[in-house]
């Protein structure tokens, strides 16, 4: 599992213009409007299929409240126990996290990566397809647009089991070869 902010403002890569004469991208600026998204990939025991689960906030991030809120999600949702890799960023801490491990009377297990290593989340491959990739040069009107943009792109993939199995391969997790044959 793991978030990730976008901004208004598009990333922009190569397009098709003359030499010196870069493209005018007109795109909103001056207030800080961002959709936060958090993301988790999770494979079930039986594994035979990848599933992607995302939320977005419009304007706003998450904390340590909405990550856990995130994660009772999963824990009511999935019926065997829970393992979650991420790293130990500060919305991954506090009371919020404290009280949903209790609650979930060891369904819940949170597994830290060490600190600076995002090679080793998955979903981190995920944030760079879906910035470098699909939100390339895009330049939203407003953050519910952008919005719009992130969940089309995101639920466009739940099926992609190739893409998604690429984000696990991608990563230096020690077991990513035995996950998905």
């Amino acid at each position: 599992m793991d978030e990730s902010g976008l901004l208004m403002a598009p990333l922009r890569r190569r397009s098709w213009a003359l030499r010196g004469q870069p493209p005018e991208q007109p795109y909103k600026a001056g207030r800080r409007e961002k959709v936060s998204v958090a993301a988790a990939l999770w494979l079930p025991p039986l594994r035979d299929r990848l599933h992607l689960a995302y939320q977005t906030l419009v304007n706003g991030y998450f904390t340590n409240v909405e990550v856990a809120e995130f994660l009772r999600g999963a824990v009511e949702g999935l019926p065997d126990p829970v393992i979650a890799l991420w790293d130990c960023g500060t919305m991954h801490l506090g009371p919020p996290i404290r009280e949903l491990v209790d609650q979930a009377r060891g369904r819940l297990d949170l597994e830290p990566v060490p600190p600076y290593s995002p090679e080793l989340i998955p979903v981190e491959f995920l944030w760079s397809w879906l910035k470098y990739s699909r939100l390339n040069n895009f330049a939203p009107r407003d953050a519910a647009q952008l919005d719009e943009r992130v969940v089309a792109e995101l639920t466009a993939i739940r099926g992609d089991q190739a893409l998604l199995e690429s984000f696990i391969h991608a990563s230096d997790l020690p077991l990513r070869l035995t996950l998905l044959s």
